[in-house]
Formats: structure tokens, C-alpha cells, sequence
């Protein structure tokens, strides 16, 4: 077969860059919500007070610390996003491609291969999660100290006061000023705080993409027998990433929420101290002595305690809008970025150059 009229498919490295450049654009988009989710999981409701919705609480942010306050900590995101997009997207399409080519071997010649399992799916997405955590996780960790702020362990206020501040103190709130400041504070292995719970929760996108490739294939079977074609719409896409994002974030919520207080630092505050504070605090300046941080279920526990189940869900509205829309656009626009890295590659190719190309 003529190299021009054989099917090109992206290798893992093809298929990973275009699926980061897809999460990066979708986390872009929404990131205002992303910095309010992440406010909104970091600290314990105070007594007595409600909690903010989302959406207010952007109003809050905007109107107390200004328009660049709801992009804070955009650069480390953006890095984050894109190294563990790039990351997972790579060691999932390295593994699942491994897996179909080890099954095609033991089928029939001709055969088709058949869908995978949702088991198999999730087993692939959990090793490719695991990989992808170790490797990017101290970008996280710098991105939510940015998103949340300083804040403090132990702090004594009158009853009227709103705001706390260190006399003389300068804030840097810069990546490479963040991550100094928690490898003075921790060593270096502060920057993998939260390591834990995040390898917990590579089962969050397991469930996600073994979901959504299980449904996409049934919907695809459906429309080959109706004869309306073999691809997904863009709503499609939309809707099926949607469900399987929203599934996901309901079964690991509360591991999510402590996962962002123990890398925000947030966990070690004492509780009783920040009822004067608000909803949620401004930024403020770190004020950590060295401890040993609680674990995730230490941090489960104390909310159980404190607030009952309901605690553990604190914040999940704002998680799941802000990942249902960050998702959904994910699935949308990876596949548009897929078209035009395998254009590239065509271009590429043409140019007796092939890499990405098998």
C-alpha cells in the first residue's frame, strides 16, 4: 500500500501532545471557576456561616482583590495541566495500544477486535493515572498554594477582624517563590505532598475515560448498524463526556477535597481559629511550623467529626461544574486537536520527515 493512501494513526507521543494542548485550552476557558473551586475545597466552612456558591464567590474575589486575583496562579496551572495531560494522554494511548496489539495477535487473521471491557479500561486508565502523578505532581502542589493563598496555621483575631497580615511581610506569589518556600519549609519533599491521595485518585480518570470509551463504542456500534455514520458529534462528545466526568467526580469526591487541603496546607490549620474569617479568607502569608501533615483519612476523619458526611462533599457542586465544562471541552476539542496534529504530521511526512507516525 502507497504511503499516501495508507491511514495514518498518532503514535502515543502525537496523541498525547494533542490531547494536552485540548485540556489546556479547556482549562483555560474556565479557569476563573477553577480558582474558585479550589478556594471553596481548601478551608473548612466556618460555624454558623453559609457557604458561597461558586459563582458568588467570583463576584468576592473580583470585587475584594481585583481581576488578577481570579487568574492567579494561571502559569503553574497551565504547566500542570499540560505536563499531566501530556503525561496520562501518553501512558494511556502507550498501554491501551499495547493491550488491542497483544489481543489482535491471538485473534483470528481478519478479525476485528473487540471493545475492551470497562475493567480493562479502567485498568489502563488507573496505571496510566499512577505514572502520570508521580511524575507531575509538584506542579500541582505549587499551582494550589498559588490558587488558594497564604494561609495561616494559628492566628488569634478579635471578632471583628477580617483580614489577617504579617507587619512588613512582602508576598511573592511567584512559581519559583512558592516553590522555595515550601522546599525551606518541608524539603523537598514537600513538593509531593499529596502524593497519596493523588495516586488514590488516578481512579477519577480511569472511571472518566473507561466510561466515556465504553459508551462511545456502544454509541458508535448503534450508529454503524443505523448507517448514520462512524464518528461522534461534537455534542456527542459533549454529552458522553459529561456523564462520565460527573460519574467520576461523585464516586472520588471526598478524596478530591482532601487532596487540595493537604496540598494547600489547609489541613493543619486549626479549625477554631478561622471562624472569624469568613467564608473564605484572603490570601494570606504562610505561618507553618514544621509537623508531620495529616494523612487523608486523618483529614476525612476530622471533617466527619466536625461536619458529618455532608462535609465530605463540601464544594463538590463548584468541582463538578468546573470539571463537567473543563471535561466536556476536553473530549471536544482533543478531537479537533487530533485532526490537526495528524495534518501536521501529514505535512511532515510529505517532507520525508515521519515522526509520530507508525
Amino acid at each position: 500500500m502507497s504511503s499516501h493512501t495508507k491511514p495514518q494513526t498518532l503514535t502515543p507521543l502525537a496523541a498525547a501532545l494533542a490531547g494536552a494542548l485540548g485540556a489546556c485550552f479547556s482549562t483555560a476557558v474556565v479557569y476563573p471557576l477553577d480558582v474558585a473551586k479550589t478556594r471553596i475545597q481548601a478551608l473548612p466552612k466556618s460555624k454558623g456561616k453559609d457557604d458561597l456558591s461558586m459563582f458568588a464567590l467570583i463576584i468576592r474575589i473580583f470585587k475584594k482583590e481585583g481581576l488578577f486575583a481570579l487568574y492567579s496562579g494561571f502559569g503553574a496551572t497551565m504547566l500542570n495541566t499540560f505536563s499531566m495531560q501530556y503525561a496520562y494522554f501518553f501512558f494511556y494511548s502507550f498501554v491501551r495500544n499495547s493491550y488491542i496489539s497483544r489481543i489482535t495477535r491471538k485473534l483470528p487473521k481478519g478479525s476485528s477486535v473487540p471493545p475492551l471491557s470497562t475493567a480493562a479500561e479502567l485498568l489502563i486508565g488507573a496505571v496510566a493515572g499512577a505514572l502520570a502523578q508521580i511524575f507531575t505532581i509538584p506542579v500541582s502542589v505549587i499551582a494550589t498554594r498559588q490558587q488558594v493563598g497564604r494561609v495561616t496555621k494559628s492566628i488569634e483575631l478579635p471578632s471583628n477582624t477580617t483580614e489577617v497580615s504579617e507587619p512588613n511581610a512582602q508576598s511573592d506569589d511567584s512559581f519559583m517563590a512558592v516553590a522555595h518556600e515550601i522546599i525551606d519549609e518541608e524539603g523537598v519533599g514537600g513538593l509531593w505532598l499529596g502524593i497519596k491521595p493523588g495516586l488514590v485518585l488516578t481512579v477519577n480518570p480511569a472511571i472518566t475515560y473507561g466510561m466515556y470509551e465504553r459508551v462511545k463504542s456502544l454509541l458508535l456500534l448503534a450508529k454503524a448498524r443505523a448507517g448514520s455514520g462512524n464518528k461522534m458529534s461534537a455534542w456527542q462528545s459533549f454529552i458522553v463526556g459529561s456523564l462520565s466526568k460527573t460519574l467520576a467526580t461523585i464516586v472520588t469526591y471526598p478524596y478530591i477535597m482532601a487532596k487540595v487541603r493537604i496540598q494547600a496546607r489547609s489541613a493543619d490549620i486549626n479549625v477554631d481559629d478561622l471562624e472569624h474569617l469568613g467564608d473564605i479568607p484572603p490570601p494570606h502569608k504562610y505561618h507553618h511550623a514544621k509537623t508531620k501533615h495529616p494523612g487523608a483519612l486523618d483529614v476525612l476523619g476530622k471533617v466527619l467529626k466536625r461536619e458529618g458526611v455532608v462535609g465530605w462533599y463540601q464544594g463538590m457542586q463548584a468541582q463538578i461544574i468546573k470539571a463537567v465544562l473543563s471535561q466536556a471541552l476536553l473530549f471536544m476539542s482533543k478531537e479537533q486537536f487530533e485532526r490537526w496534529t495528524l495534518a501536521f504530521v501529514a505535512l511532515i511526512a510529505q517532507m520525508q520527515v515521519k515522526p509520530y507516525v507508525q
